[in-house]
């Protein structure tokens, strides 16, 4: 009896180790995505180790259940390899339809992108067939191949992972797609024969979904206010770190814009500090720099007229990116796109409110501006916090599109009288009795269609 137990481990043993053989060999062709000839030098080799190992692994057992030729490869192991096989054969699919519909975006291609997202589709279908007789044929089958069926599970489990990592990508390039997708055919829409009829489709659309937009507007110019506070801080931390004449630096900055004698004769001549005048200044300066073309539909980055030729159209467009982009990272969503309306808007606008020579003494070179200038986005701290104020100002631009009419821009004045109705003082005026004007303004003001005010922004000095 002892005699016999110890044959049966003995051969328990031999059938473990022919089990594992063959998927580790499976595994070495996973990592095997090059090229035919590659894929032909491997199954050269594993024809060899095969021959090789089966001298030294022949298990003289039944397992199919039957007599059977104890020569011939069990059954149970050609299946599993023909499993294996061709699940490594589906991921190496897979990978290679996903490069291509990367490959798709940059440069934009409809065509390779609406086949290479049906080939991805198909390869994860066809993993999931796999996946689905796999576990049926475990469920059914118990002993020794319950041994090799757990192993296989642990081979698997990696590629499994990779997988599930791929449908998310997948989901997410397919959601940014179908979003591209409905854009086009609401354009096509609209410039076909039956323009009219869409038209009036899009503009009951638009009213339904853009209802709240006003009330949007309003938080939204909350949201501009505080990354504009933020990025000053920063620049002017900066400043300061780099030991720079602040009032000089103040001045030479705003040369040549209109309101420099008012910072040069006023702005520092009043009771608050030299830093806070400073501050100002510069947040004035930013915005100045920053809202410079609101007024056009692309900020005059280009001739584009769709809000006059396709009012309708062009404000719902305006409310579907608002949404999309509201809830994305700037920086993730240029690293996917670096040259989209938003992308173009940071590189023209970093350019204009970083001088080189304010770049050059901060940073000590110019490696962010040449960055730009390469059609790249920065992953500097700095040209974080600029997204974060651009992206701000972007969408405050998206929802005034989207609102019919759109609202009013204006911008208080130098000298000009102080109206509590349509200016708020960034600083407290504890001078009673002294008559105060606008100094400079910090930040634009709007008017909206329902008749509410988002007051602008002003520094107050006393009048002369």
């Amino acid at each position: 009896m002892s005699s016999k137990v110890s044959n049966f481990s003995d051969l328990i043993q031999r059938v473990t180790a022919s089990c594992l053989l063959h998927p580790l060999a499976g595994v070495s062709r996973a990592d095997d995505f090059s090229t035919a000839d590659e894929d032909e030098d491997y199954d050269n080799r594993a024809a060899a180790a095969e021959e090789e190992d089966e001298e030294d692994f022949k298990i003289h057992t039944n397992w199919g259940g039957g007599a059977g030729d104890d020569d011939e490869e069990p059954p149970r192991t050609m299946e599993l390899e023909i499993l294996m096989g061709q699940v490594f054969d589906a991921v190496s699919s897979m990978k290679r339809a996903y490069v291509s519909l990367q490959e798709a975006h940059s440069p934009w291609d409809p065509d390779k992108m609406r086949v290479s997202d049906v080939a991805v589709v198909a390869e994860l279908r066809r993993l999931g067939l796999l996946r689905e007789r796999f576990k049926r044929s475990v469920g059914g089958r118990g002993g020794t191949w319950g041994v090799g069926a757990a192993t296989l599970r642990e081979v698997v489990a990696p590629y499994e992972a990779a997988v599930a990592e791929l449908k998310r990508e997948v989901k997410a390039q397919q959601a940014e797609m179908d979003n591209l997708k409905e854009k086009l055919k609401t354009a096509s829409l609209v410039s076909g024969k039956s323009k009219g009829k869409s038209r009036r489709r899009v503009s009951c659309t638009t009213q339904v979904a853009v209802a709240p937009a006003v009330e949007l507007f309003e938080a939204t110019m909350s949201l501009v206010k505080e990354a504009s506070k933020a990025f000053t801080s920063l620049l002017l931390s900066l400043m300061r770190s780099a030991h720079w004449d602040i009032a000089a630096a103040v001045r030479s900055i705003e040369a040549a814009s209109s309101t420099a004698a008012s910072f040069t004769a006023t702005s520092f001549t009043g009771g608050d500090s030299l830093t806070n005048h400073a501050k100002y200044a510069l947040e004035s300066y930013v915005n100045r720099k920053i809202f410079q073309g609101f007024d056009h539909e692309t900020f005059y980055m280009d001739g584009s007229l769709s809000s006059i030729l396709h009012p309708d159209q062009h404000r719902t467009d305006c409310f579907t990116q608002y949404r999309d982009m509201k809830a994305m990272d700037p920086a993730e969503l240029l690293g996917i796109l670096p040259s989209c309306g938003f992308g173009n808007f940071c590189f023209k606008k970093y350019l204009a409110v970083v001088h080189p020579k304010m770049e050059e003494s901060l940073f000590g070179d110019l490696e962010q501006r040449r960055q730009v200038l390469d059609g790249h986005h920065p992953r500097s701290q700095f040209y974080g916090e600029f997204l974060g104020l651009a992206k701000s100002v972007w969408l405050l631009h998206l929802l005034a599109f989207s609102l019919d009419p759109p609202p009013g821009h204006f911008e208080a004045s130098k000298g000009a009288d102080f109206h509590s109705q349509y200016m708020e003082s960034v600083v407290k005026n504890n001078k009673v009795g002294i008559s105060m004007v606008v100094g400079f303004p910090v930040s634009p003001g709007f008017k909206l269609g329902n008749g509410s005010i988002v007051k602008a922004r002003v520094y107050l000095v006393p009048k002369n």
